[in-house]
């Protein structure tokens, strides 16, 4: 009984044994086709991605030839208000085809005679800069192009006259806005190289807030002026976002008064970039370290994928708000070291909030400060955020200075026309 009873259990176990080895056969066969299968979609998608990004790598670096781009003008509107604002692309590929040229953007600038150094009676130190010195300065003798009085930027030994020329070509793109500094004339011929500018009394809005603070703070309407010298640094960058120029050094230091709050100037364009003549897109300058940056109004998105746009600028003008209304101190002002600055950012924190601040700029330069920067504003959502906030604050009537009320309403209407001007130019241009 004991051995027929362990044939017959035998017996019934092998087809169950059988089964199994079935179905674990049946269950590999399944995940070995899957997996072809799965990486025969991502060869297939990968390239597709390269084909597409081979695609537009050419198109940009034809538009990019010098010979083949038109003059330079704008190449898309500014978007509308609450448009989303389109970022520049990931690294492309780059074309094995030589150029039909070798000219830069920079070369044929200079046509002729310039102002030198020895020409000039530099008058008063504006600020210094690590790739140049501002000085107010006038002609020994005559005018530069009628202007009596001018800023002067003369370049510290080192810096390569291919780089002022970038500089100056840059600011011709940007000429006749009157928030933006003026460029006159230029020299890169002899060392020193020298940018002459237009004149501005005030200097730099830091030193001006710094110098200013004891007297602004006491001013009951401190808020609205720094309100409206944010608005007209908003109308400055939405204008180089119409000429598709990166800045890339937005600070208060590198913003010029010739009256407060009404005539305030953007300068410095020693790092701006102009997308129209770029092959690539993603800035390299975070991996070359001898291009120094401010790293303290830079976006987390630069520090963690070297990629830098406009809504880069965004971020810095964000930054630019929260200096104003601390009187020019400098952001992050616990942290000592640059990595501790640059972890900082990548994390996550933010400046703190000033003290004094009103809630809706608070609530601007937060939206700067967005770490996705496909959801930060526009330079035109910031502009009509800040004439809300202006037209609220003319609601408001002071029977103490009607007069002054006055003036002040004459200059923004007045400020309103030039900006309805100069969309108005832009839009008839020839493309």
């Amino acid at each position: 009984m004991s051995a027929g009873s362990t044939r017959g259990n035998a017996c019934s176990g092998g087809p169950l044994d059988r089964l199994v080895y079935i179905l674990i056969g049946a269950l590999c066969f399944s995940a070995l086709v899957f997996t072809l299968l799965g990486i025969a979609c991502l060869r297939k998608y990968r390239s597709l991605v390269r084909t597409i990004r081979e695609l537009q790598g050419s198109k940009l670096l034809l538009d990019a030839d010098p010979q083949l781009e038109a003059p330079i003008m704008p190449v898309d509107p500014v978007p509308a208000a609450g448009e989303e604002e389109l970022p520049p692309l990931i690294p492309l590929r780059q074309r094995s085809t030589a150029r039909t040229s070798s000219r830069r953007p920079w070369e044929g600038l200079q046509q002729g005679p310039h102002v030198t150094k020895s020409e000039l009676n530099l008058l008063q130190l504006i600020k210094s800069g690590k790739e140049g010195v501002f000085y107010q300065a006038r002609m020994t003798r005559g005018t530069c192009k009628g202007h009596s009085i001018f800023t002067c930027k003369i370049s510290k030994e080192g810096v390569r006259p291919k780089h002022v020329d970038m500089e100056a070509s840059i600011m011709r793109k940007l000429v006749h806005h009157k928030n933006i500094l003026q460029l006159l004339d230029w020299n890169t011929t002899e060392e020193p190289y020298l940018l002459i500018m237009e004149h501005v009394g005030g200097g730099t809005l830091k030193t001006f807030l710094q110098s200013n603070r004891v007297r602004l703070s006491a001013d009951p309407e401190l808020q609205s002026l720094l309100t409206i010298a944010s608005y007209h640094v908003a109308l400055a960058m939405q204008h180089l976002r119409s000429k598709r120029i990166v800045h890339c050094d937005l600070a208060l230091r590198n913003i010029m008064v010739n009256k407060f709050p009404w005539e305030v100037k953007v300068g410095e364009f020693g790092l701006a970039r102009d997308l129209t003549r770029m092959t690539r897109r993603r800035s390299s300058r975070w991996r070359n370290p001898q291009q120094r940056v401010p790293l303290r109004w830079y976006p987390p998105e630069y520090f963690k994928n070297s990629y830098y746009c406009f809504k880069g600028d965004v971020w810095a003008f964000g930054i630019v708000l929260w200096e104003m209304q601390t009187f020019g101190t400098l952001p992050y002002p616990n942290l000592e070291t640059s990595e501790a600055v640059v972890y900082h950012i990548c994390i996550g924190h933010k400046n703190t909030n000033p003290e004094g601040c009103r809630p809706e700029i608070l609530h601007i330069m937060r939206d700067c400060w967005l770490d996705l920067y496909r959801l930060r504003p526009s330079f035109t959502d910031v502009v009509c955020m800040l004439e809300n906030i202006m037209e609220s604050d003319a609601d408001y009537v002071d029977v103490e200075n009607p007069q002054l009320l006055v003036k002040d309403e004459d200059e923004y209407r007045e400020a309103k026309c030039l900006q309805a001007a100069s969309i108005l130019l832009e839009d008839t241009s020839p493309m």
